[in-house]
């Protein structure tokens, strides 16, 4: 089976490659490396799987012909490539369309006109809920959460794009999901929220759980936008990496699909009041004072999507608590720190 991954020199594609490369599969990258750090992870690639088995292409999803002729010959095609924040978006909103909305119509047409019918997964976001502005939050001592529905919101909440980042991955959310119906593509939307873990570099606007450890280890200052009290369902990248699996292993069955992939409500944390300590006791003392600012655009109080359905339809539930995640990550940053400076 031949894999090929857009972005797949990104955070998530970097882990996911390495996985699939372990388990014997031909895996191709397509990627600009225009992300800070992807030519790090290229190179870790190289150094653990050897050049002879890392494939890679240098392409941009904006260019229809090349996307065409990278992708002609792959099983599965794992959508990855994007532009990844919002307040990015909003600065820059014809890039993030050209990249989010465009690149991924890119995608499906050179799936949709290839022989070989393959696999298409998509890498969505909860952000395609928006504020989620009619369900009700209630704020507690050191975090927010959601009056009614303790478990989450299910793939049935309403759209509501808000941001010009969430207009245009929730575009592509809905092209993937709408190319199984009418071209009979075997696709699959992951709705994804607060992925972290290794090779992560993250920034102030994406990626906050490594932002965060990153800052610390290497005393840089912190920024929180809003209260720190909002609350995300943490995943660790091992457990995302094994949903991709599974939804390739039962494809069958789940094509045409949306999942919510998260934490869950068993891995929730609020970004400061309930993060801070956590890192603050693998620091060995208090995280310094971050600068509070206001709330950004399209940010939401609390995110936690219900995953029921893709325990039920994948087999899928998270393995990695918070803790062990956060230590995990903590780990590889103060393995790294060279390589984090270089990016």
């Amino acid at each position: 089976m031949h894999v090929l991954i857009t972005g797949g020199a990104g955070f998530i594609g970097a882990n996911l490659t390495s996985t699939l490369l372990r388990d014997g599969m031909h895996v191709t990258i397509y990627d600009n490396l225009s992300r800070p750090g992807s030519q790090h992870n290229l190179n870790w690639l190289r150094r653990t799987h050897g050049d002879d088995r890392v494939q890679f292409r240098h392409g941009d999803i904006r260019d229809a012909q090349t996307t065409a002729q990278a992708l002609a010959d792959a099983d599965v095609i794992i959508h990855l490539a994007g532009q990844v924040a919002v307040t990015t978006s909003v600065v820059n909103p014809r890039e993030d369309f050209d990249i989010n909305a465009l690149g991924t119509f890119n995608v499906l047409e050179a799936a949709r006109l290839s022989e070989r019918n393959p696999i298409v997964l998509y890498s969505s976001t909860n952000k395609v809920y928006g504020g989620m502005d009619d369900i009700e939050v209630v704020v507690d001592e050191t975090r927010w959460r959601y009056r009614d529905v303790p478990r989450g919101i299910t793939e049935e909440q309403p759209l509501d794009f808000h941001s010009p980042y969430g207009c245009s991955k929730g575009t592509g959310d809905q092209y993937v999901r709408d190319y199984h119906r009418i071209y009979d593509l075997r696709t699959v939307v992951f709705r994804q929220s607060a992925i972290y873990g290794p090779r992560q570099f993250g920034v102030e606007d994406q990626g906050w759980a490594a932002h965060f450890i990153i800052a610390t280890q290497l005393g840089r200052p912190l920024s929180i936008y809003g209260d720190g009290k909002q609350v995300r369902d943490l995943l660790y990248i091992d457990d995302l990496v094994r949903a991709y699996q599974l939804a390739i292993a039962r494809i069958d069955s789940v094509a045409g699909h949306i999942f919510n992939i998260g934490g869950g409500p068993d891995n929730t944390v609020s970004i400061w009041h309930e993060f801070e300590p956590l890192i603050s006791a693998l620091n060995g003392r208090p995280v310094a004072a971050p600068r509070f600012a206001d709330w950004r655009p399209g940010d939401q109080r609390v995110c936690i999507l219900n995953i029921d359905k893709a325990q039920r339809l994948l087999g899928w539930t998270p393995q990695v608590t918070v803790a062990r995640g956060v230590t995990q990550l903590w780990q590889w940053v103060a393995d790294h720190h060279a390589e984090i400076k270089g990016r």
